[in-house]
């Protein structure tokens, strides 16, 4: 487990507790509160923990090692970095054990076609997987998010960077993650970390990494 010291902010980094059922529904909240390119989206779902249910709670249960929270002193999380050292084994594992349950436990007929549910219920029915090519060359991916009250204070890098070095230390040779364009200021936060565009699609890009440099 890797502990950060509090910076000056009052924001600590520390290990998710994915034993904890208020810990994961709070990130869980996290993930729906900045769900539409960092803004709250919590009044656009009429299911709003289908977004934890794509971006959280599979990294929780299946990647725990590589899952920090950011938090001030004995107060609710703040933020969260979650991660998979090898994709293509991560995405493997969620359609085996994973998407097959959320699949039986939400009703597709109380989904409305053209909302936010109906979308995350597309990914859920056929979620996307990553290229061999990117795979291979940036095994690993992440998600960060951070609430409006933890952003600008330097500690999404701090948060970024504990992730990078777990996964160096693994020797994991590259990571990716995806990211809409209209979230400009995510986009910009990722290049200032040293983060390259790989791809580009209609409405995202696909950002990399190479760890071993």
């Amino acid at each position: 487990m890797i502990d950060r010291p509090q910076p000056a902010t009052g924001f600590g980094i520390r290990a998710a507790d994915t034993d904890d059922r208020a810990e994961i529904d709070r990130l869980y909240e996290i993930c729906v509160r900045t769900a539409a390119a960092g803004e709250d989206a919590t009044e656009t779902f009429e299911a709003p923990r289908l977004p934890g249910e794509i971006f959280v709670g599979p990294y929780l249960r299946y990647a725990p090692e590589l899952a920090w929270v950011l938090a001030q002193a004995d107060q609710p999380a703040s933020g969260y970095v979650l991660g998979v050292a090898d994709t293509a084994s991560f995405e493997q594992t969620l359609e085996r054990e994973w998407w097959p349950a959320l699949r039986d436990r939400y009703d597709p007929e109380a989904v409305r076609e053209g909302t936010a549910d109906a979308r995350a219920w597309e990914w859920i029915t056929h979620p996307p997987t990553a290229p061999a090519e990117l795979a291979a060359a940036y095994p690993a991916h992440l998600h960060i998010d951070l609430l409006p009250e933890a952003q600008g204070g330097g500690d999404g890098s701090r948060l970024i960077r504990t992730l990078l070095g777990a996964l160096r230390a693994r020797g994991v040779r590259g990571v990716h993650l995806g990211v809409g364009k209209a979230n400009t200021r995510a986009i910009g936060f990722y290049r200032h970390l040293g983060f390259e565009r790989l791809t580009e699609g209609p409405g995202s890009l696909t950002l990399g990494m190479d760890l071993r440099a």
